[in-house]
C-alpha cells in the first residue's frame, strides 16, 4: 500500500463504509457471509481495490462476487457521499487468497511434522557409521621412554 497518510485514512474509511453497507443496505440474495479484509487506495486517490473473503462453497463465492459487482455503483455513491472527496475512487473487488494460502501452508506444516516424526523414529535405532566424535583432537606427545614428561623436559621445549 501507499505510504501516503491521506490514502491510508481514505482506505480505512472506505473499508468501514463498504462493510457497513454490505451488512445493512445490500439485500442481494447471492451475497454470502462476506468480510472485507483489506482496502488499498492508489496514490492519486482515484482507484480503490477492496479484498474480500467469503465463507462457504465455491458457488457461494462466485455468487458473492457477482453480487459485489452489481452493487458497486451503489457502494461507490455511498463512499463518495460519506467521504466528501472531490473525485470518488472507483471500486474494484478482488477475492482475497489468504484463506486458501493459509490452508496450503497448514497442509505443508502437517506433512513436515510427519516427516520429522519418521526421521526421529529412524534416528532412534541408528548408529554412527564411523566414530561417535569424528573431529580431530590435538595429539599429546609422550616421551620416548613411556614415562610422563618431567618439568625439565617442559622447560626445554619452551626455550
Amino acid at each position: 500500500m501507499n505510504d501516503n497518510p491521506r490514502a491510508r485514512k481514505l482506505a480505512d474509511r472506505i473499508k468501514v463504509i463498504v462493510a457497513t453497507m454490505l451488512d445493512n443496505r445490500v439485500k442481494d440474495p447471492r451475497l454470502g457471509f462476506v468480510t472485507i479484509t483489506d482496502v488499498r487506495v492508489s496514490g492519486d486517490l482515484q482507484h480503490a481495490t477492496l479484498f474480500y473473503t467469503v465463507l462457504g462453497t465455491d458457488e457461494e463465492r462466485e455468487g458473492t462476487g457477482a453480487a459485489l459487482v452489481s452493487a458497486t455503483g451503489m457502494l461507490r455513491r455511498e463512499v463518495g457521499r460519506q467521504t466528501g472527496v472531490r473525485l470518488t475512487p472507483t471500486l474494484e473487488f478482488i477475492a482475497d487468497a489468504v484463506p486458501e494460502n493459509a490452508r496450503v501452508i497448514e497442509d505443508l506444516l502437517t506433512e513436515a511434522r510427519g516427516r520429522d516424526a519418521e526421521l526421529e523414529q529412524a534416528k532412534a535405532g541408528a548408529a554412527y557409521a564411523g566414530e561417535a566424535d569424528p573431529y580431530r583432537k590435538p595429539r599429546e606427545e609422550e616421551p620416548e621412554d613411556g614415562s610422563a614428561p618431567s618439568e625439565d623436559d617442559l622447560g626445554r621445549e619452551q626455550a
